[in-house]
């Protein structure tokens, strides 16, 4: 598939990331730090953001925080919303995918058998927000998950409780009981029984959640070799220039790719 032209193109420092605003319609590719100017064709990490349902506003954003994190941490990015990366050989250069605000049928029966051997391999996989509501009819990547999207109240103020402060990069930097807004996904079932919770959202503090006393938000998995760290923050635009919450992705993303816990600091 021959790819159109890149409307972005990340570099520099954080704050130039985010100030930057990409067509969520169009492929985006950004550049490795070591390409001297050509499209990194080999990245170390794919930022995926095919929606083939509700379309956040958020992603470009999202694109571009993620972009300028992982450049700081020496990552090479591409971001796209074309699948043709989702083959064996493009696979195999990549130390970690993140489904930024996916949403429905994203992959065929090819790419998603693909997908599903670069897990095996021990590749990274990152969720942010709308990836739970992605490919609900294929069972590995419900699996890999460990909890599907299934409702939301309206957008509001919640409090985060923080369930692995001292344990985790990706809610070190985070206070213990955490004040912020946000759309809260409902989930079809708890993941705790296979996962490690990061952070929990107390339905006492806000108005529409379903889920009772444990409604996890963010976790993580370790399935054989392969990490995989999931957060259902980031609906909103203004999430991707939350210092915290950048944080947040910051150490979840590193501690995936399985990066030295002093990268993440």
């Amino acid at each position: 598939m021959q790819r159109p032209p890149s409307p972005c193109r990340f570099a520099g420092p954080l704050a130039l990331g985010l100030s930057l605003a990409c067509s969520p319609e169009r492929s985006v590719e950004t550049l490795s730090p070591a390409s001297g100017g050509a499209p990194s064709r080999a990245p170390g990490l794919l930022i995926f953001s095919k929606t083939a349902g509700y379309r956040h506003a958020s992603i470009g954003k999202g694109i571009a925080a993620v972009s300028a994190l992982c450049e700081e941490g020496g990552i090479s990015v591409t971001a796209t919303e074309h699948t043709d990366l989702f083959t064996d050989e493009a696979l195999r250069s990549l130390a970690g995918v993140v489904f930024l605000s996916t949403t429905g049928d994203v992959l065929n029966d090819a790419e998603q058998a693909a997908f599903e051997r670069f897990i095996e391999r021990g590749g990274a996989f990152i969720g942010i927000h709308a990836a739970a509501d992605t490919e609900p009819d294929w069972p590995f990547y419900r699996s890999l998950l460990g909890a599907h999207f299934k409702s939301h109240p309206a957008i509001q103020q919640a409090e985060l409780r923080n369930e692995a402060q001292a344990s985790h990069p990706a809610t070190r930097p985070l206070p213990k009981t955490w004040q912020r807004r946000d759309e809260w996904y409902d989930f079809d079932h708890s993941p705790r029984p296979i996962a490690n919770i990061l952070l929990t959202v107390d339905e006492d503090s806000y108005t529409g959640g379903t889920m009772g006393e444990d409604h996890p938000i963010a976790w993580t998995r370790e399935i054989g070799s392969s990490r995989v760290f999931y957060t259902a923050l980031g609906h909103t635009e203004e999430s991707f220039e939350e210092p915290l919450f950048l944080e947040h992705l910051r150490g979840g993303i590193f501690w995936a790719l399985g990066l030295p816990e002093s990268d993440t600091e």
